[in-house]
């Protein structure tokens, strides 16, 4: 079983309430709604159905934030970084397909 450090270590553990998110991010808690409305992540809810975000989540936020920061629209910030991560994705599949070292610690 894992132990509540490991969780925290976990890329994909939902550990930042909504304000806590926001402050890291450096955004609005209207602006992690929007993300989530634009389907460029879906927030974990806690048992009293507040948001929980992952580092994941916080780093795809923080990349939207760029990117709206820097004239781009939100439904196309949230298109550009889904594509990014699926690039990445296939990238570190193609890697280890390939037998590169470097991908397995990816």
């Amino acid at each position: 079983m894992a132990q509540p450090d490991d969780m925290l270590d976990d890329d994909d553990y939902p550990a930042y309430t909504m304000s806590r998110a926001a402050e890291i991010v450096g955004a609005s808690q209207d602006f992690l709604r929007r993300l989530d409305e634009a389907k460029l992540f879906t927030p974990f809810r806690s048992a009293g159905g507040h948001r929980r975000y992952s580092r994941y989540q916080l780093r795809l936020a923080a990349r939207a934030r760029e990117l709206v920061d820097h004239g781009t629209a939100l439904e196309a910030a949230c298109r550009i970084i889904i594509l990014e991560d699926q690039l990445e994705e296939a990238l570190r599949h193609h890697h280890r397909h390939q037998g590169h070292p470097q991908a397995e610690a990816a």
